[in-house]
Parts: structure tokens; C-alpha cells; sequence
């Protein structure tokens, strides 16, 4: 076991970045592991010729994940040295600092950045495991940021057995993966993830590219083959619909999974993707008999939890194309030093949303039935968001730095997701586009990239490509369904094209106006805006005791029950009506009289004309 002293020690020795072709980078960095226990990462950058007064910048945000979360907070032992000797290091700001050294000579800056973050945002290094972002650890030279950049990757005792994997092009380095990367500018450097450690790596090829998956903190049990079988159909349903046989805009592409307890999540990148979800997501391989033998499966239909990890994996690749290139002008070029608003995350992230599963379905890994119910999901999610109401998916997507990413107990009443409602936009304009019999979204994804060439796009642009293809304006549906807050169309343009609702009653939660954590009792997370509860009184962080019934008649006591499940509290109701909920706030007790709400439905999704639902759901590609 590497103590800290013993890796201090070792990277004195090795604090130089090696000789290779990497380091005629004007930029250079040199990463390794200071602690693992401590999860510190060192890094030494190299400027080759700074300014005098040379300024460095760590970002405050990372591209696809729209908050400031101030990486800098774990960057700690800054120090520059010039010609052998320490120089002046000033900072400016949470985020800046100023190097006070002669112009044009060489000067390295020695620093340590803690990491102990598992999300695909930052960093994260134990003595099993390193992950990290170049927004994380590497700061940016200002004025060389379109300048070639080079990452040499240190291995050491800490490292030992580990292997590499990123999408940051090689230019020296060894079996496992350590050595020289070269990026053109720090743009592609940022846009790059490592993952190291001892992971599971396989390989597909997909429309003549390679593909490479990692998986880590996975077991032996899972399905391997089985994962890599159903990316790489994924993959190719989507290269095909963007270039039928023309071959897409990179040249390898890196899935980095990590297999957590408890976990969602993924960020997309030009030629990779860093993902998390749970170990009981992933597909796993049939039990064997007692001879030893491995028994067939008796079904190959996946389970709900693998279909998300699917879902997942169609998201963040689609995103190759939509946002990672095709993507909003005001991103044209990163601003890391603050937030850069755009209000086209419900294109960019809905859309994505709505091909995602559509591409599981046409990729053949979910059948009819499942898409419906995912999008039946999807519609009720939207339609229990009193947000929805209140702000347009356009307004949510220009807020995402303040409310879709600060979530609290008052999100669901205030704000509406760009992911969700977006996605039903997509759906409606496709439906609405085939049903016209002109065009399909299909044919709008495709044209938008081929006029843009792959690049910055506007609102205008997508307005535009409407009116062209569709042979009509489509302002009114972007007025009321993106930049309104009324509800969509959703149902009635599905059952027009082959799907049946069949209305079922909503749960117990929704019809109350709730949402609640059942652990040990009952905890109110929300109470939505103008349901049941909250006209009772009802707050967020309520616990909820239990409940009481008026006596029957007169002369009779009231009727009082400890409740731990919200289920009893309908047991309890019978035929009344009415109750008063007893509930707990800040140490003192409240009686919250509750009037029980008319039912209330939510949809379900089933298949009803088949013929009719395939010529949306098995539109062939046609670029």
C-alpha cells in the first residue's frame, strides 16, 4: 500500500513531463496520483512561453451539465517555479490566478486537486478507481486556449494494474494506456474523460468504426457480450439515420461506464461518453445448472432496469450529433468562466429524449408495447409537474443554470423539465409533420445537420427547416407548444397514428397532490400546487403521524390512527370523505383537515392499430 510520504517522494523524482512527441505542445500537462487515500490528484502544467503578467483559469462549469459548480474549491498547494526558482502567484478571484514571471521563458505550476466526486461531472480517485475531467484538473492558459494542448497521463505505484481508457487521441503511449495525449486546443482537451483502473473493456465495430466499452465496478456475473451486442445495434440504427452508408464525424468512439450501488446518470462528448447506473441494471448471464453447465435464458426480454441503461446509452450517443455538434449559437464557442444561457436545451436535450427510446424500438431491443409505456411515462410525468403551467420549455431551458439544476421542494410547482416536455414536443411535431404527410422529424434532424454542416444552429434555423419540408409555418405550434405553457396535444395525435389510451387511476400521491419518502413512516418531500394537501396546509418536510375521523355520531370518540404508509391512509377513509392528517413541523404538532379528492386518471398507453403505428415507428432512414 502507497503511503503518503513514499508517492511524494516518487513524484519528486518524476515531477519533469517526460520527453515525447506530446511535449512540443506549447501547453503541457503532467497528471499522477499524489494519494490515493487522500484521493489527490497532482498536476504539473508546463507553459513554454508565458505572458509577464500570465493568467490561469480553472472553469466553473463543465459543457452538457448547466451549473456553476466551482471546481475550484478542490484545487489546493498551488506554486509556479521559473528557471529553478519560486515566483509570485497572485489570485484574483475564486477561480483565477496571476503569474508574476519573465515573458517567453518556460515556467511550471505544481498543484493538487481533491477528488472524491463519482458523478460524470468532475473527479474521483480511490486506490481502485480514477476518473476526471479536464475542467476538473486542468487549468486553462489564457490567451493559449486555441493553442495545441498535450496531457501526459503518469503511471505509479498507486496505478499499478490499472488500465486507461479516453477519447483524447494517443500520441506515445504504453500497453495499459499511460503516456502522451495531444488535444488541437483546450476545448477538445475538456471535451475528453480518462477513466483508469482494472475495468472490463471490450470492443465492437459499428459502420466500419471502432467502438470501445469499459465497464467499472461491474462483477463476473454480468452479461457482457450481451452489453456490447445491444450498444452496437444502437449505434448503428443511429449512424445510419444521420448518414445511411456514409461514415459519421469520428473516426473511434469510448463508452465509459461505472456500476455503482445506487446511480444514473451520463455526459455526453465528441467521441465518447462517461455513464453511471446501477450494478442491478446491467444484463446478467444465465445461472448455471448443477452440472455446471450454463442454462439458456428462458426469455431474453430486458428488464426494466437494463432498458433504462439502454435508454441511457441511445441518449448520450445521439448526442454525438444533436448538441455536440449540431448545437445552440450561443455555444458555438465555451465560455468556462460562467454560465452560457441558451434557451434551445428543449430541442437539444428533449429531442435527444424522444429519439433515444424511439432508436431502441427501431434498433429492435424494446418491442411496441414497451416504447408506448415509456412514453406513457413520460406524458405522466409532464402532466403531474404543475410547472407546466407556469413556465415554457423554453424559459426552462434558458433557467437550467438556476432551477433545473437546483432542485428543491418547490421545483415540481415552479418550473417544468426540458427533458420531458421536450421530448413530447418532438413527438408532437412528428406526429403532427407525418400525419400532414409532407415530411417527418426524420427528415428535419437530417436536414438541419446537413445545412448547418454539423454546426451552431438557431431557433430561426429549426423554424425555417419546418417551413421548408412541412410546406406550412409551423410558428403557431413553436409559439404555443415551446414558448406557451399550455398542454399538448400528446394523446390525440397518438391515437391518430395506431396507439390506444386506456385511462387508469392515478396513484394515491398524485391524487393528494403529494410526494412523499416512505422510510419508517411517512416524509412530505412536495406538495404540489393546488392539489388536496396543500389546501389542507400540508408542507415539504412534514412527517406524516397520522389521521383523524370526526366521530360517526354524537356521543361517539374521535377516531385517531398512527399511519407509516400512505396506502392505510385509503384503508382507513372507507366511505368518508374527510380527515384531519396529524403531522409533525419543526417539533410542534399540526392538524392539517384534508378534504379527499375526486379521482383523477393517467394515461396508458397500449397498441391499437398496429399497421398504422409501424409506419412511424419503422420509418426508414433516408438521408
Amino acid at each position: 500500500m502507497t503511503t503518503r510520504s513514499t508517492t511524494r517522494s516518487t513524484t519528486r523524482r518524476t515531477s519533469a513531463l517526460p520527453h515525447g512527441r506530446a511535449t512540443t505542445a506549447g501547453v503541457r500537462y503532467g497528471i499522477s496520483v499524489a494519494d490515493a487515500h487522500a484521493h489527490l490528484f497532482r498536476v504539473v502544467l508546463h507553459i513554454e512561453r508565458p505572458s509577464r503578467r500570465q493568467r490561469l483559469v480553472l472553469p466553473v462549469w463543465i459543457p452538457g451539465s448547466y451549473l456553476v459548480r466551482e471546481f475550484s474549491q478542490h484545487l489546493q498547494h498551488l506554486r509556479a517555479i521559473q528557471s529553478g526558482e519560486p515566483v509570485g502567484v497572485k489570485q484574483l478571484d475564486k477561480h483565477r490566478w496571476e503569474l508574476e514571471v519573465t515573458a517567453g521563458q518556460p515556467v511550471e505550476v505544481h498543484y493538487e486537486v481533491y477528488a472524491f466526486d463519482a458523478s460524470v461531472r468532475t473527479a474521483y480517485l480511490d486506490a481502485q478507481r480514477g476518473f476526471f475531467n479536464a475542467t476538473s484538473l486542468c487549468l486553462q492558459v489564457v490567451g493559449q486556449e486555441s493553442q495545441p494542448q498535450a496531457l501526459t497521463l503518469l503511471p505509479g505505484a498507486a496505478t499499478e494494474g490499472w488500465q486507461v481508457a479516453t477519447g483524447l487521441p494517443a500520441t506515445d503511449v504504453d500497453p495499459a494506456g499511460f503516456g502522451h495525449y495531444g488535444a488541437q486546443n483546450y476545448d477538445e482537451l475538456a471535451d475528453c474523460p480518462f477513466e483508469m483502473g482494472r475495468f472490463w473493456s471490450g470492443e465492437f465495430t459499428a459502420c466500419g468504426v471502432p467502438h470501445r466499452f469499459v465497464v467499472a465496478g461491474a462483477g463476473a456475473w454480468v452479461d457482457f457480450d450481451r452489453l456490447l451486442a445491444d450498444t452496437k445495434r444502437i449505434c448503428e440504427t443511429q449512424i445510419r439515420f444521420w448518414h445511411g452508408n456514409e461514415a459519421p464525424p469520428f473516426q473511434r468512439y469510448v463508452f465509459m461506464l461505472y456500476a455503482s450501488a445506487d446511480g444514473y446518470g451520463g455526459l455526453e462528448h465528441c467521441n465518447s461518453t462517461a455513464l453511471i447506473c446501477q450494478r442491478a441494471d446491467l444484463p446478467r448471464l444465465p445461472p448455471t445448472s448443477g452440472t455446471g453447465t450454463t442454462d439458456k435464458p428462458a426469455a431474453l426480454k430486458a428488464t426494466d432496469g437494463y432498458t433504462t441503461l439502454l435508454g441511457l446509452i441511445s441518449h448520450e450517443y445521439f448526442h454525438t450529433w444533436n448538441v455536440k455538434r449540431l448545437r445552440p449559437a450561443e455555444l458555438q464557442r465555451y465560455d468556462y468562466t460562467r454560465e452560457n444561457y441558451t434557451e434551445l436545451l428543449w430541442f437539444f436535450e428533449g429531442f435527444t429524449s424522444y429519439y433515444d427510446d424511439l432508436m431502441l424500438r427501431r434498433a429492435g431491443l424494446i418491442d411496441d408495447a414497451t416504447h408506448l409505456n415509456l412514453i406513457a411515462k413520460t406524458v405522466n410525468q409532464v402532466q403531474q409537474t404543475p410547472g407546466r403551467l407556469v413556465q415554457s420549455v423554453a424559459q426552462a431551458s434558458f433557467d437550467a443554470w438556476v432551477k433545473y439544476y437546483r432542485m428543491g421542494e418547490n421545483t415540481p410547482n415552479a418550473t417544468v423539465s426540458y427533458y420531458t416536455k421536450g421530448s413530447l414536443v418532438a413527438l408532437c411535431l412528428d406526429l403532427t409533420l407525418r400525419h400532414e404527410g409532407q415530411t417527418t422529424l426524420d427528415d428535419v434532424m437530417r436536414e438541419l445537420w446537413r445545412t448547418s454542416s454539423g454546426g451552431p444552429i438557431r431557433e430561426a434555423d429549426i423554424a425555417r427547416t419546418l417551413k421548408r419540408l412541412g410546406k406550412r409555418s409551423f410558428d403557431r405550434e413553436l409559439r404555443d407548444w415551446v414558448h406557451g405553457t399550455g398542454d399538448l396535444p400528446v394523446i390525440s395525435l397518438l391515437e391518430g397514428h395506431g396507439a390506444r389510451n386506456r385511462p387508469e387511476k392515478a396513484p394515491l400521491a398524485q391524487r393528494l397532490g403529494l410526494r412523499v419518502v416512505e422510510k419508517d413512516g411517512i416524509t412530505v418531500k412536495t406538495v404540489l400546487r393546488g392539489g388536496a394537501a396543500e389546501a389542507a396546509g400540508m408542507a415539504a418536510g412534514d412527517e406524516w403521524l397520522g389521521v383523524e375521523f370526526a366521530p360517526a355520531r354524537r356521543g361517539q370518540p374521535t377516531e385517531a390512527w398512527r399511519i407509516l404508509k400512505l396506502d392505510e391512509v385509503a384503508l382507513l377513509l372507507g366511505q368518508r370523505n374527510r380527515m384531519t392528517a396529524i403531522v409533525a413541523r419543526d417539533g410542534r404538532m399540526l392538524r392539517c383537515p384534508l378534504e379527499w379528492p375526486a379521482d383523477s386518471h393517467t394515461a396508458r398507453l397500449q397498441v391499437g392499430d398496429a399497421d398504422r403505428l409501424h409506419t412511424w415507428l419503422d420509418q426508414p432512414h433516408s438521408p
